[in-house]
């Protein structure tokens, strides 16, 4: 039962070959056996799941359908679960019980899935390689030595190792797309303000977007139809018709130009990746796509502008945490200040307190003018410069990551070299782009991930590529050796 993906667990629902009960326990015992060689998951649910399994099974009974009634998955222990544990992978807010469900829970629910968990994350979504966790790194299942990615790493190798079939995950700057190259896994940031923020906290408000990690395309489109939508709670939501994702996957690659930008291929990107892209590029010429070269020429400015943005949101959204309302509050302070201090400073991880420290000083007087504003403008520019591209191809395509997934704590003493992995991924944040990232190949056995990206709302086209690539090709049903 564990091999199924979404799309094979919803049509043996619906042919009563097992039901949601059933392989809700699975699922349970699968996670007790092997989830403690991985560590991706930070609270299991497991009363709520046979609950919610058994309300599927009855709903199923009368005569309801639905592609994710009786489907597990797993949040990313940054949405917000009415009455369970929602961390965000921290001190800070290891005893926080939120009252209220996220919207991205709520609308799951809704449909009928079963959650089996919140898995396990970088803190407060903070990184690259999932090892900044209060809770202790995640391990990929490729390699128990090497990361799985961040920050949605535990959901990447939950889903990775078949503990299973999906999970939901946050993107900021790479943090969906990533993880899923790194676990050989097709990971979905969607068009900024598709997918609802209200009970998602949040990291940096105008990068943030929560999407779906799974094993294929099809499950993607699964998952995103269940997570999209206007939401009138979050002030980003756009009030976009969501189309029907699953409807659109089959639709023929003939005639559609894919770009692929001379900028990707410089001396930082691993040749081996890059023969990998060339080779996913030959495949979708075979398949009828057009393929041209293009330029994004502030691309090279992406990185320093993220890690100005990033951080001054952050430290403006983290300020709330201070030992007052709600979260970590040290013991016997002497006095407000010392409160507040000590809280944070307790409660706080370093990379956390790096980014809140990096964020203020771009924000004070003096310099707010030389940084943030500076890096607001280069972020139009790299906009400007996705927007001019496609007005002459229909995707972008090109490498997810520069190299494959490095060993836990190789990059700990070099923080500037994990914001450089991110080099491909965060340019879509800067924009407020879809991407996709989709299995495509392994470097000295560890998965590799082609990207795609397209024009704002545009999922349906990219997982239709994703879909007809991964029907002529099978990296994507790869199974990591012991799971």
């Amino acid at each position: 039962m564990h091999h199924m993906t979404l799309a094979e667990i919803a049509r043996g629902l619906a042919d009563k070959k097992f039901s949601s009960e059933e392989l809700t326990q699975v699922l349970l015992a699968r996670i007790a056996q092997l989830d403690p060689q991985l560590n991706s998951f930070i609270s299991l649910t497991q009363e709520l799941a046979l609950s919610q399994a058994k309300a599927a099974d009855a709903r199923r009974a009368n005569g309801e359908t639905g592609a994710l009634l009786g489907a597990p998955i797993a949040h990313k222990d940054l949405f917000c679960t009415q009455g369970i544990r929602t961390s965000c992978g921290s001190k800070m807010l290891d005893n926080f019980k939120a009252p209220y469900d996220a919207t991205v829970v709520a609308k799951l629910a809704a449909a009928g899935t079963v959650t089996l968990g919140k898995t396990n994350m970088d803190e407060f979504a903070m990184g690259s390689a999932n090892e900044s966790s209060y809770y202790g790194a995640v391990k990929n299942p490729w390699n128990l030595e090497h990361v799985p990615g961040g920050s949605s790493g535990g959901s990447a190798a939950a889903v990775a190792a078949r503990l299973l079939p999906a999970a939901t995950a946050t993107d900021t700057g790479g943090s969906i797309r990533q993880p899923a190259a790194f676990t050989n896994l097709t990971g979905l940031k969607p068009t900024y303000g598709r997918v609802s923020r209200w009970g998602m906290i949040a990291y940096a408000s105008s990068l943030d977007q929560g999407g779906p990690l799974a094993r294929t395309a099809e499950d993607c489109a699964i998952l995103l139809q269940g997570m999209a939508g206007f939401d009138p709670n979050d002030s980003t939501s756009i009030d976009e018709p969501v189309p029907d994702y699953s409807a659109s996957l089959n639709g023929s690659l003939q005639g559609l130009r894919i770009g692929v930008p001379k900028e990707y291929f410089s001396a930082g990107l691993d040749p081996r990746i890059a023969e990998l892209v060339h080779n996913s590029v030959k495949e979708l010429e075979k398949l009828g796509a057009v393929i041209k070269e293009i330029s994004l020429p502030n691309m090279q400015h992406a990185i320093p502008a993220y890690y100005v943005i990033a951080p001054a949101e952050a430290s403006s959204n983290l300020s709330r945490f201070d030992g007052v309302r709600f979260g970590y509050r040290c013991e016997n302070p002497e006095n407000l200040i010392d409160l507040y201090k000590r809280s944070r400073g307790e409660g706080f991880g370093a990379e956390v307190q790096r980014r809140i420290m990096v964020g203020a000083y771009a924000l004070s007087a003096g310099y707010y003018d030389a940084y943030y504003l500076k890096a607001q403008k280069i972020r139009r520019l790299v906009k400007n410069d996705f927007m001019a591209a496609f007005n002459e191809v229909d995707i972008i395509l090109g490498p997810t990551t520069p190299n494959p997934a490095w060993k836990l704590g190789a990059k700990n003493s070099d923080p500037v070299a994990e914001y450089l992995e991110d080099v491909y991924t965060i340019t879509a944040n800067l924009a407020g782009l879809p991407g996709l990232s989709m299995p495509a190949g392994f470097v000295d056995g560890l998965p590799v991930g082609v990207q795609l990206l397209a024009p704002y709302f545009q999922e349906g086209r990219l997982l239709n590529v994703a879909h007809q690539y991964q029907l002529h090709t099978d990296w994507h049903t790869r199974t990591p050796q012991g799971f």
